[in-house]
Parts: C-alpha cells; structure tokens; sequence
C-alpha cells in the first residue's frame, strides 16, 4: 500500500506543478506557446474549470481559483504521503492537514494582499504614474480591500489616503500574524488527537 500510496503522491505532485505552469503561462497573454500549451491546457482547464465557478474565488482582477486548486491538490498529496508513511490516518492527522491548508492558502492571500498594499504605498510615495495599466490592476484590487479595513476601523469618517494605507497594511500584517500563530498552535493541538 506505502508504494501506491507514493505514485499516487508522485502524479498529484507533478499536476500541481503543470498546473503552476499553466498559470504562470497565462501571466503572459501574447506570447504563443504552440502545441505543448494545448496540451497543458487540456489537461489542467477541466480541473481549474471547476474552482473557477466560485465566485468567491474572485477578488476584483484577481482569479484565486488556481489557488483554491493547488490548496486541495496539496491536501490530497499530504494524504497520499501520510498514508504511505504511517500506514494509517488519524481524525486529528486529517484536521491537522485540513488546518494546514487552509492556513496555507489564507497565509498566501495576506501576503499577496500585503504585497500590492505595499506596491500601492511605494507607488503613492514616490508619485508614479498611476494611469499605467500596471497600477490600474493594483488599484481594482487594492481599492475594495482598502474600503473594507478603512470602513471596520474608521466608520464613515474620512481619513487621508495615506493613513487608510498604512492601517491597512497594519492590519493585515496583524492577521497575518496571528494567523500563523493560530495554525501552529492548532496544528499541534490536532495532531494530538486519535
């Protein structure tokens, strides 16, 4: 069983990785990539087809569906190793992966938000040309996040552009922190269990 188990593991781990590929591929719209970027398009789409329904998944320009895809690949890849290593899996094994996950893939949403806060803050300070496209994306999906924390923290008073950033980015460093600590902790407290 530990032998199936592991080329089990072995191809969910090389269709994460084609799926990586094949969204870092659309990175670049233009660029045409011929028969193999078929391929990989067939064989990946399907899978990716169905986290795109969610519309959840969707944060302004922002697609996490391929996210949401590699989170769940990634929890049945821990399975398939587990299983092939231990022989066995426990409830608490199961939460603890569960937890991981999605401790994983919330820990990556933060830092790609903190990321274009920050980009947003460098941007605003050294004046840059914010009709580019470049920061047209960043402002659609920067502007809804800033509303959102600007609004839970401030009510509806008004407050400079640059405070709203700055609270914003401390505020999801917060979270981010937190978070971390909280998966780690519940992590060893889970894996505990029977």
């Amino acid at each position: 069983m530990a032998g199936i188990m592991k080329i089990l593991g072995g191809i969910v781990s090389l269709y994460t990785f084609l799926i990586f590929i094949r969204v870092v591929l659309t990175w670049f719209p233009g660029a045409n990539y011929g028969r193999a970027a078929g391929f990989l398009s067939s064989v990946t789409d399907p899978y990716l087809n169905w986290f795109r329904r969610f519309r959840f998944l969707r944060v302004a320009n922002l697609d996490l569906s391929p996210v949401a895809g590699i989170a769940a690949l990634s929890l049945a890849n821990t399975v398939f190793f587990t299983l092939a290593r231990f022989g066995r899996i426990t409830v608490g094994i199961i939460l603890s992966m569960i937890m991981y996950v999605i401790g994983s893939t919330l820990a990556f949403i933060l830092n790609v938000l903190i990321v274009i806060l920050a980009l947003r803050l460098a941007a605003y300070l050294t004046n840059r040309d914010v009709y580019h496209g470049f920061w047209r994306v960043i402002d659609q999906i920067s502007a809804p996040v800033l509303y959102r924390i600007n609004r839970i923290v401030f009510g509806r008073r008004l407050v400079r552009y640059m405070t709203g950033i700055l609270v914003s980015l401390g505020v999801l460093l917060f979270f981010r922190i937190g978070l971390a600590f909280l998966a780690t902790l519940g992590q060893k407290l889970l894996a505990r269990l029977p």
